[in-house]
């Protein structure tokens, strides 16, 4: 072989060596290079040797918005629900309120009145029974718009006098019946039709007034040592005849309900009712002067006193009052601090004084 060939053989081997090692250099380079494609371009940082390429959660920054469960500027309609005896049951659409009240009525039964904000009504609501004088005091706070399905004499002379917003089911064709046809504790009414008459009589449907409660603006825990205690089963006895009940459920954080030891569940979607807050006190409640003789009561709501606040498994003491009829109640801690409530739906339990229980453990 000639001395030309060979040193040509030489630098062709050198020049493939320097370009293999060329490739290897830049595979390497591009392996540890943390890369980002942006238009046309690839830019980025070089990775230091045994570093892994950790894809970084966005940094969550909590903003407080307002409480979901009372969100929105539609104005708030209470609903008359009939409790009076297990004929009423199952009951529909309660998880949709915000706030929910039970009071004792004639004959030791109890009835609920729910407020809901317009907007989210349920699909289905009820069976919806008569008003009660003194259940005007809630509507009247909450600056709601009232649906019920006929009155006692009180409430039928209070409701004009007091210009309260109402649809009556006796006048307005705003319900249906459900099976069977042939009892009077199954009047439903839904967000559809209570809206059409709330168009229809032109009511104010915007709301003017923020929640009766202030809510927290995060989910707090009572802790041992505050003055807290543990409360995990609740009862709350009406009379001889009525009590109801919860349960806590660790997992979602909320009371489970049941009455009468029957858990108290959706007459349509089955889904169990709950309480996220539940505020118990007791009042004095009397039996009225009634030409009818049918046991109807005066409840005297109006005034101060102590009662309990329940949420997360836990408990503590407040303090009620209300200056009148149609004034807010105010809740407050033991140490007259404003109570505030955690977001969610809020049962208030309204025992008789004499004759009525609060228990938990």
């Amino acid at each position: 072989m000639k001395k030309g060939s060979v040193e040509i053989i030489v630098i062709s081997f050198i020049v493939a060596i320097l370009i293999i090692a060329g490739l290897v250099a830049g595979f390497m380079y591009f392996n540890n290079t943390n890369y980002k494609y942006s238009g046309d371009r690839y830019s980025g940082d070089v990775l230091s040797s045994g570093d892994e390429e950790v894809e970084k959660e966005p940094e969550v920054i909590e903003v407080y918005t307002g409480p979901k469960v009372f969100s929105g500027d539609s104005r708030s309609v209470a609903v008359m629900i009939d409790n009076d005896n297990k004929s009423a049951w199952p009951h529909a659409g309660l998880n949709n309120a915000y706030m929910i009240y039970e009071l004792i009525v004639e004959g030791g039964s109890s009835r609920f009145i729910a407020f809901f904000k317009k907007d989210n009504l349920p699909d289905k609501v009820g069976p919806i029974r008569s008003a009660r004088h003194y259940f005007l005091d809630y509507v009247q706070e909450h600056d709601a718009i009232y649906c019920h399905f006929g009155w006692s004499p009180l409430a039928q002379k209070d409701i004009p006098r007091l210009g309260i917003a109402n649809i009556n089911g006796i006048y307005d064709n705003y319900y249906w019946r459900e099976p069977p046809k042939s009892s009077y504790h199954n009047a439903f009414s839904s967000k559809e039709l209570i809206e059409k008459y709330i168009e229809k009589k032109k009511y104010r449907d915007i709301e003017k007034q923020d929640c009766i409660v202030s809510f927290n603006e995060k989910d707090i825990d009572f802790e041992s040592g505050d003055g807290s205690f543990e409360a995990t089963s609740l009862k709350f006895k009406y009379s001889g005849a009525h009590y109801s009940s919860y349960e806590y459920d660790p997992e979602t954080k909320t009371y489970l309900r049941s009455m009468r030891g029957v858990e108290h569940s959706d007459r349509f979607t089955k889904e169990r009712f709950y309480a996220k807050n539940i505020i118990a006190y007791k009042v004095r409640d009397v039996l009225l002067d009634d030409p009818e003789d049918k046991g109807r009561r005066e409840v005297y709501n109006v005034g101060s006193g102590e009662g309990y606040y329940f949420s997360n498994g836990r408990g503590i003491k407040i303090k009620w009052k209300k200056s009148g009829h149609a004034s807010k109640t105010i809740y407050t801690d033991m140490d007259g601090n404003e109570l505030k409530v955690n977001d969610g739906i809020t049962w208030v339990q309204i025992v008789p004084s004499d004759y009525g229980t609060i228990s938990y453990e």
